[in-house]
């Protein structure tokens, strides 16, 4: 396990990233019809980041434009940040996996990587977070020029846990997972289609029973724990009511 994924900033900000203030569309696609994905998609990686980012690029695969999720040994969300979007609201995207992480476990810190995720930031209140959770972030959004949400929402692809699972992340239980598939079989496409709202009561319902505005979209896939080569394919990520 890498260090700095131990220390508090890096905890914090690398699970649950940071979101900058974003008034334009609700949800520009991010396979576009450039070779990178176009704004406002940008990536972030741990503060400080020393070791190699995660890679973004646009590709057609399958007749169809997805955007290319490459981590070796690496670490990088793709982020998409939204003005506060109020639910009821679903996510739907088709995902692929052509090389997977088969020594990744998200139950420890060691084997906290993931070969495709597409994650939900969410503004949960500060008082319905525990003492410790509120400290944590009052400091990592003092030390931060972006916002940092106060909950997010993983949904993953994992060859290590059954689908349905749901798994707090390792290193900060303001991320949780939501396993989605856990096939070995790779170059298939399988469609998604996830009621944010449903989902965040699933993995936080136990702090609030009302949904929190989404304050932004990511995609990202990591590498750095298990020192491992992983590559995804992300297409027709959509929100729709």
């Amino acid at each position: 396990m890498t260090t700095g994924r131990a220390g508090f900033a890096a905890c914090l900000l690398a699970s649950m990233l940071l979101v900058p203030a974003y008034a334009g569309p609700m949800l520009t696609p991010p396979a576009g019809a450039g070779t990178d994905p176009p704004a406002p998609w940008h990536v972030v990686g741990l503060p400080g980041q020393t070791k190699p980012f995660t890679q973004f690029s646009v590709v057609d695969v399958d007749a169809r434009r997805a955007v290319k999720i490459e981590a070796d040994e690496s670490y990088g969300n793709l982020v998409h940040p939204l003005n506060r979007l109020r639910v009821p609201a679903h996510l739907a995207w088709q995902w692929r996996i052509e090389r997977g992480l088969t020594h990744a476990d998200l139950h420890r810190k060691s084997g906290d990587d993931t070969a495709v995720k597409v994650c939900v930031f969410f503004d949960e209140p500060m008082n319905a977070l525990s003492f410790v959770d509120r400290e944590v972030i009052r400091l990592a959004r003092a030390r931060a020029s972006e916002a940092v949400p106060t909950a997010t929402v993983c949904y993953v692809w994992d060859y290590g846990a059954p689908a349905g699972s749901e798994i707090d992340n390792a290193f900060t239980r303001r991320l949780r997972y939501i396993v989605l598939e856990n096939s070995r079989t790779e170059n298939q496409w399988v469609a998604e289609r996830r009621d944010l709202g449903a989902d965040f009561v699933l993995a936080f319902g136990s702090e609030s029973a009302d949904v929190p505005a989404i304050v932004g979209i990511a995609i990202g896939a990591d590498a750095d724990n298990t020192q491992d080569h992983s590559i995804a394919y992300v297409s027709g990520l959509s929100l729709e009511p």
